[in-house]
């Protein structure tokens, strides 16, 4: 898994052009997910499915898509328009899918 994560990496600071960095963390029972400023080490917007505000489920597609939106909201708050999506070591599928519809749904562009 942390090759994967690795590659993935690699291949996203090539194609970054400074754009700030969508990380997605999945776990068994939730979802977390930060945009992160490579260039200055910062984290500008961040997420998840363990906070006060989050009610329900925290590890299914419902919950995915409501922190996808979240996330896109806080981003612009924050003045990020656009990023790159980081899915980590995850396949593109299911619950990563669902977060990453409902931010380019809800508005941010990758």
């Amino acid at each position: 898994m942390q090759n994967r994560a690795a590659r993935v990496r690699r291949r996203l600071k090539k194609n970054a052009n400074g754009r700030p960095r969508l990380s997605v963390f999945r776990s068994s029972k939730n979802i977390s997910v930060q945009i992160i400023d490579d260039l200055k080490g910062t984290t500008l917007a961040s997420a998840s499915t363990l906070e006060k505000a989050h009610k329900g489920k925290g590890s299914d597609v419902e919950a995915a898509q409501k922190l996808g939106a979240l996330i896109a909201e806080r981003a612009k708050k924050a003045g990020v328009k656009t990023v790159i999506f980081d899915r980590g070591a995850y396949l593109f599928h299911g619950r990563v899918k669902a977060l990453a519809d409902a931010a380019r749904k809800a508005g941010l562009e990758f």
